[in-house]
């Protein structure tokens, strides 16, 4: 079982291994220490219940008018296929909604996943130019091979 909920301090730690983790093997960008400390409030983790352990971990990144990311998505492989990817983003796009977010965005090494829940595929060049910001410091700049997918809900998620 697993309890999903904000992710806290004493979850930095475990965040920085998941992800960095995935990103020695190129399969997601890498998150220094720093970067985690100032976007904590962004993440929500899943931890396992009787160990304790952060299994996985996501972030809502706004962006612009009505428009968020979510990224940073991890789940430790040995707990992958249990629904806890789908769960996080769930969470996600919930808190999302709440504030407003009628369109969500990622950009991913894993389409097949976020199809799964719903989100389709796009030109990265019709996503607005303000979410590239962050791009500017990344390892791949300018030569980006991320998917760009999208997912507009309007008022509601139901997947």
């Amino acid at each position: 079982m697993f309890k999903y909920r904000p992710a806290t301090f004493a979850d930095v730690e475990d965040i920085f291994n998941l992800i960095n983790g995935y990103a020695t093997q190129g399969l997601m960008l890498p998150k220094t220490h720093n970067v985690l400390y100032e976007i904590l409030r962004e993440f929500f983790v899943a931890e396992e219940i009787d160990s304790g352990k952060i299994v996985g971990c996501g972030a809502l990144h706004t962006t612009w008018n009505e428009l968020a990311e979510i990224r940073s998505m991890a789940v430790h492989q040995d707990f992958h296929r249990q629904g806890i990817g789908g769960e996080i983003v769930k969470r996600l796009i919930e808190v999302g909604l709440a504030v407003g977010v009628k369109k969500f965005f990622t950009l991913t090494y894993q389409p097949k996943f976020f199809q799964s829940l719903g989100f389709i595929t796009v030109p990265r060049e019709t996503l607005p130019h303000k979410i590239w910001t962050d791009c500017i410091e990344c390892q791949k700049f300018p030569n980006c091979d991320e998917i760009a997918m999208t997912l507009e809900t309007g008022e509601k998620y139901e997947k």
